[in-house]
């Protein structure tokens, strides 16, 4: 990946968790940046810049108000960002992913092509792909933790993303499932709060 920030320096990462996170449609790596601090201090953070300029912005893959996406475009940024984790993992005790909005998307695309790469995935205000040639391939030796984190109300994603995504999750995954009234199309600080124990308990309790 050309452009990702990192929560600590080079020389302090051996051997450290790494944590990707995966920044939304329309926004760039700063926007994860900013969760940094609420996050437990034994893990490294990355933050990598979606490749797909979208106007002043960026994007993994081209999405419209339905989700619609192009599925080649999908699996080429997904094998973009596992061959960059890839570079990294020798380096790092473990390797957890967390997506917010079409993050998750990714987040959750890299574990269901990659199970046994992840420790973890927390996903926030997002959704999974409801794709056949995906379903078709995935194969989990165990169910993978998993945190969703979200709004109800939250009107960006639509009812039918939602009802797959619950639906893929609760047949696929160890679920941890959270909802924030009133947050919105964002991420919480109550949320973070989750998001860490989660991480806590799923990544450095069980290394």
């Amino acid at each position: 990946m050309e452009t990702v920030v990192w929560s600590r320096p080079e020389s302090q990462r051996a051997g450290t968790p790494l944590l990707v996170m995966l920044h939304g449609y329309g926004t760039d790596e700063k926007r994860m940046e900013k969760l940094f601090g609420l996050l437990p201090d034994e893990f490294t953070c990355a933050a990598p810049r979606a490749p797909m300029v979208i106007g002043d912005d960026f994007g993994w893959f081209l999405l419209d108000y339905f989700l619609t996406n192009d599925f080649a475009d999908v699996i080429s940024a997904t094998n973009k960002v596992h061959t960059w984790i890839n570079s990294l993992r020798t380096g790092h005790s473990s390797v957890t992913l967390l997506g917010y909005s079409q993050g998750m998307a990714m987040a959750s695309t890299l574990l269901r092509l990659h199970p046994e790469k992840y420790q973890a995935v927390a996903g926030l205000s997002g959704f999974v792909l409801d794709n056949e040639l995906l379903a078709m391939s995935e194969q989990f030796p165990s169910r993978p933790p998993f945190f969703w984190g979200r709004d109800r109300d939250d009107l960006v994603i639509n009812e039918d993303a939602i009802e797959h995504t619950a639906r893929w999750l609760e047949e696929n995954t160890a679920l941890t499932a959270r909802t924030y009234p009133g947050m919105g199309h964002s991420i919480s600080v109550q949320e973070m709060v989750d998001v860490s124990a989660f991480l806590r308990h799923y990544v450095l309790k069980n290394p």
